[in-house]
């Protein structure tokens, strides 16, 4: 038998990281052609389809620059998308890890392709409290989020494995 055939492979982590990308850009392709920049459209007494464009990175952090931030985050996603898959090839049998990271990378390319694009990232999904409106975001990050949520909690569970004293 190849042992290659047993070790845990990195397609199904590339096909899930696939998957997210996909979702996202398909949201975008349907926000940009159905609604002006501004436009929007209340769903529920809290939440609004919204067309936003964010220069800047999360929070629209370095939004109100001249544009140079774009390359930033375009090299800072490449940089991550390398090293992404360099830990998916290291670790695959890893799946808590894994899912992380793809997440991670499905949303880190489709904000590197809209930034490469139209020079902005698009967002659309708008939740708010009253007056109080919580910074639009799309598919993309919501990979990046849940990809940092599932990292943190891969460590703790790695952290509170490897502090239980061994068996007898």
């Amino acid at each position: 038998m190849n042992p290659s055939s047993t070790r845990p492979r990195i397609w199904p982590w590339l096909a899930w990281a696939l998957l997210v990308l996909v979702i996202d850009q398909l949201t975008k392709q349907w926000i940009l052609a159905r609604y002006q920049w501004g436009d929007w459209t209340p769903v529920t007494s809290f939440f609004n389809i919204v067309r936003a464009h964010n220069t800047g990175a999360a929070f629209s952090f370095l939004a109100d620059h001249d544009g140079w931030q774009r390359w930033l985050f375009v090299g800072i996603g490449a940089g991550a998308t390398v090293l992404i898959v360099w830990q998916l090839r290291k670790y695959p049998g890893q799946k808590l890890f894994c899912l992380a990271l793809s997440s991670i990378l499905g949303g880190a390319i489709g904000n590197v392709i809209d930034r490469l694009m139209h020079g902005y990232v698009v967002d659309f999904l708008d939740f708010y409290w009253g007056s109080r409106h919580f910074p639009a975001f799309n598919v993309a990050d919501m990979g990046i989020t849940l990809g940092a949520a599932l990292l943190i909690l891969d460590e703790l569970l790695r952290s509170r494995r490897s502090s239980k004293p061994a068996a007898p």
